[in-house]
Parts: structure tokens; C-alpha cells; sequence
């Protein structure tokens, strides 16, 4: 979702997610890193999804900068979503470095991190 001027969280709010957002997140929930036996949102990898009037855009970032299977989560990230969606998508890396506190609550349990 993109914050616009009257929707910007404060610190006593939390962001809530539009319907098509939480359609394409369920929907990237099926793509699997292989190395890790995690989909990329229990991992963390998906930074953000911006809806836009006409497409969808997905900051993602990778568990290592040179990760082998990165050019096909890309495109995995991709056609996943915009078969959930009907609208084109962009996938767009993220520069900022992954680390295990980047994943969803409990995941890291099941992984045996924590």
C-alpha cells in the first residue's frame, strides 16, 4: 500500500494492508527459497508491494547478495504475483542487508534459529 498524505501512520497506528496486497502476499506465501525450505514472506524477503492505479511493484531483497537462486525467486516473486493480481509487476531489489530478525514471528522456530 502507498501512504498517502491523510493515511500516513503515526507512531500510535499501525498500517494496515489493502485486499489486493494481502492477496499478492498470500500468493508469494507459495514461493520457495530452496536452499532454506522457507517461502520469501516467513523469510522476510518482501519489503514492500506498492499498488499502483495500472501495476504492482515488490521490494524484495535476497538472504545473500550473491545468492545462486536469485534470478529465479525474482521471477518466481514475479509471475507469482501477477497471476494473483492480473496487473503487470515489477520486482525491484532492496539494498539493505537481510538478517534472521527480517523474518516473521515463529519462523525462525521452526528453522531451529530460535
Amino acid at each position: 500500500m502507498i501512504p498517502t498524505e491523510d493515511t500516513q501512520p503515526t507512531e500510535d497506528t499501525q498500517p494496515t494492508e489493502d485486499p489486493q496486497t494481502l492477496v499478492i502476499r498470500d500468493a508469494l506465501r507459495e514461493v520457495m527459497d530452496p536452499e532454506l525450505g522457507m517461502n520469501v514472506v516467513e523469510l522476510g524477503l518482501i519489503r514492500d508491494i506498492y499498488i499502483e492505479t495500472d501495476s504492482v511493484k515488490i521490494s524484495m531483497i535476497l538472504t545473500t547478495p550473491f545468492c545462486p537462486y536469485g534470478p529465479a525467486l525474482i521471477e518466481s516473486v514475479r509471475t507469482s504475483a501477477e497471476q494473483a493480481s492480473d496487473i503487470p509487476i515489477s520486482v525491484e531489489m532492496g539494498t539493505e542487508m537481510w538478517n534472521p530478525e527480517m523474518m516473521e514471528d515463529g519462523a525462525g522456530g521452526d528453522w531451529g534459529l530460535f
